[in-house]
Formats: structure tokens, C-alpha cells, sequence
């Protein structure tokens, strides 16, 4: 939009006319546009194209589809999503509408590097598998990939990145291929927006013929979206002894995920690997940070702090061997949200939207450290006592 369209906004701002629809879910919102303009909070399921018709600012997450059927007739001129993907905004359709977006970028890379480095720990405890001794290929390499692949050297393992739009950008990037990954790894990370077409394309990237490449026995992690990953075309796989184990934060058809392979996934979750508090937090100073750009209001983005954690401090004294594991175990171990999933499936939505408080390392103050380990949690973010 342009500055003169946007400035236009001003006078209904100043006089009270202007309203901001906000999904309830989105946390730490509440005061912060008040003083500002009128704001209403709404569920996910009741943002619909009633009540956002009066809306000029709609602030979001993923579950609210952005596209003609909500948004025409309305006042709308804004979204914000507090999220770092943007598939449910239809971008063509509020582009020729003269309506402006902005996302997230980045605002949650630590929290899914806390939910990826947490579930391959939790599989080497479980399943035996040597982290440092494995290969793990990261297919994406944006915020999230980086965070990963940081956290994963710290481990020892070997890391090989596939990004092939970074890699025409980058060509020395040191990108492999997909087949490479294929090929290569003991594990394969997903951290791909979804894309549905074009030369870029990544709706079911991992799909049947991918997985007849796999030559290691590979586990596979989908912390991304539910449909780079051909659900289908995976649990054939892993039935047919071609894939070890299954880590999925995302599913297809999710909130309606199927059952039998929930059952037989190593870790499942209610797509959360990227709702730790400070994640959230991050999200909400984003959005309202460019929110206040584009209406030249000064909304507070300082009282968006998540609470403390209930136990901010962790003694490592009685773990001199396995000090750096369990201190990643402690600030969350994913095996918890997987019971819950499996003990109400239908629950997807409600255990997602209800998440409870998760804090990333930096929260964090470890005691008794063996000096030998202090290297690795400092790079993990960790507060060394």
C-alpha cells in the first residue's frame, strides 16, 4: 500500500475509529494496541468474515485462512500473522485487494532447535543411536536450518545442508543435493516452507521416489509443514524397513492425523516445535513492531515478556557424563507431548492452542556444569552458574 493510502488510516486512528481483530491465542497481547484503537480478541474458529468486517487490522496465526472468502467486504487493509510461515494468506488475492501482510520471520528458528536437538536426544536414549557418529541431512536451510545445523554440530554429529534456491544464490555455499541427503544420511530434517509449485516446489518433497533412494536406513523429522513430507509415501517406507523411525511435529491433514501412524511414530506432536514462550514472545514484538510502522503508533513492546520458568535452575552434579544431555532434557523432553497426543488424538487442536509454558536454554541457569561441557551449552545459549 502506499504512503498516502496508509496515512489516510491516521485520522481514524486518532479519533477512535479504528478496530484490530486479534486471534486470543496469539499471547502477551492483551494492553498493548488499547490505548491505541479498538481491539476485540477472538478465538480462531470465530474470526470469521462477520466478525472481521469491521476490522482495519487483523492480527493472526496460521489457522485463520486469509483469502477472498474472509476478507472481502471488509475494512481490512492490514494482516500480521505472528507466525514465520504465510500459506494461509491468499498474497495474490490481498495484493490486488490493496491489502498489506507481514509475518514472522525467524521469530521461533530457537524454539524448533530446542524441539529438534530434544528429540534426537531423546532418540539416542531411547533408540541408541550415536549422535555423534550419525549424518544428518537439514533440507532448508533458513532460520530454523541454521539454528539446527548450529546445534548439531555442537553435538559432533556431521551436518549437510540442502537449500537448492540458496544454492544457485550461493554456489559455494558447500549445498548438496537431495538425492546426496538421500544417499547419505542417518537422519533427515525438514525446515521447508511450504510451496506448492514451481521450479522450487515443496509439497511432498519427500514423496515415494524419494524415499526408494534412501540408502541408510534414515530417521525422519518434519518440524515444517505436513505436506513437504508425503505422509503416505513415509509410513510405506518405514513398514517397508526403508526408514528407521519417524520424528513429526507436522502432519498432513492435520488437525485430523492418522491414527495408525501416530501410533507408530517415534515422537508425534500437536505441531508445537515452535511454541516455546520466548518463540511466541518474539512473535508478538515482530508484529507489533510492524504494526507500529505502518500506523506510526508507539504500542509497547516491552511489557511482551513470557513469565519465568517454574525451576530456572538445573544442577547438573549428579550427571558427570551425560551433563550436556540432561540439561537439553530439562528445559523439555518431547516424549511428554507425544503421550498426550496419543491419548487423545482429537485433541490436536485443543492441546496445540493450550500449550503450556516451554522456555528455550537461555532461561536458564546451570550448576555443576563439568567443565569439559561448558563450551557446548554456552553455544546452546545456556546460563552457566
Amino acid at each position: 500500500m502506499n504512503e498516502k493510502k496508509r496515512l489516510s488510516l491516521q485520522p481514524k486512528l486518532k479519533n477512535g475509529g479504528m478496530k484490530i481483530v486479534i486471534d486470543n491465542k496469539i499471547p502477551y497481547m492483551q494492553g498493548v494496541f488499547e490505548p491505541f484503537a479498538d481491539t476485540a480478541y477472538y478465538a480462531p474458529e470465530e474470526i470469521t468474515a462477520e466478525s472481521v468486517r469491521d476490522a482495519d487490522v487483523l492480527l493472526v496465526r496460521t489457522r485463520t485462512r486469509c483469502d477472498e472468502r474472509l476478507l472481502r467486504g471488509s475494512r481490512v487493509r492490514y494482516i500480521g500473522t505472528a507466525t514465520i510461515g504465510y500459506d494461509h494468506i491468499d498474497a495474490e488475492w490481498c495484493r490486488r485487494n490493496g491489502i498489506v501482510w507481514t509475518n514472522a520471520p525467524g521469530c521461533n528458528a530457537s524454539s524448533v532447535g530446542q524441539y529438534v536437538l530434544s528429540s534426537l536426544l531423546s532418540l539416542q536414549e531411547h533408540r541408541g543411536r550415536n549422535l555423534s557418529a550419525s549424518v544428518i541431512g537439514i533440507v532448508g536451510v533458513g532460520h530454523v536450518g541454521r539454528i539446527v545445523e548450529r546445534y548439531c554440530r555442537a553435538f559432533g554429529m556431521e551436518v549437510l545442508l540442502c537449500d537448492p534456491p540458496r544454492s544457485r544464490q550461493e554456489p559455494d555455499g558447500g549445498f548438496v543435493s537431495l538425492d546426496t541427503i538421500a544417499r547419505r544420511c542417518d537422519i533427515i530434517t525438514f525446515h521447508t516452507p511450504l510451496t506448492p509449485e514451481g521450479p522450487d516446489a515443496t509439497w511432498h518433497l519427500a514423496d515415494r521416489a524419494f524415499f526408494a533412494r534412501v540408502a541408510r536406513e534414515p530417521v525422519i523429522l518434519n518440524a515444517a509443514r505436513g505436506a513437504v513430507v508425503d505422509n503416505r509415501a513415509m509410513y510405506a517406507a518405514w513398514r517397508e524397513g526403508r526408514i528407521s523411525d519417524m520424528i513429526l511435529d507436522c502432519w498432513e491433514d492435520e488437525p485430523c492425523i492418522d491414527a495408525a501412524l501416530l501410533s507408530d511414530v517415534f515422537i508425534g506432536t500437536p505441531h508445537i516445535a515452535g511454541y516455546s514462550a520466548d518463540g511466541k514472545a518474539n512473535a508478538s514484538r515482530q508484529m507489533v513492531e510492524a504494526v507500529n510502522r505502518w500506523l506510526h503508533i508507539g504500542a509497547d513492546v516491552a511489557r511482551i515478556v513470557p513469565p519465568e520458568p517454574a525451576c530456572a535452575g538445573i544442577d547438573l552434579t549428579a550427571f558427570p557424563f551425560d551433563g550436556r544431555v540432561r540439561a537439553v532434557l530439562s528445559t523439555y523432553c518431547p516424549l511428554d507431548d507425544t503421550e498426550a497426543l496419543r491419548r487423545s488424538p482429537a485433541d490436536f487442536e485443543k492441546l496445540r492452542g493450550n500449550y503450556g509454558l516451554r522456555r528455550e536454554f537461555g532461561a536458564y541457569t546451570l550448576s555443576g556444569v563439568c567443565p569439559a561441557d561448558v563450551p557446548v551449552l554456552r553455544e546452546l545459549g545456556f546460563n552457566i552458574g
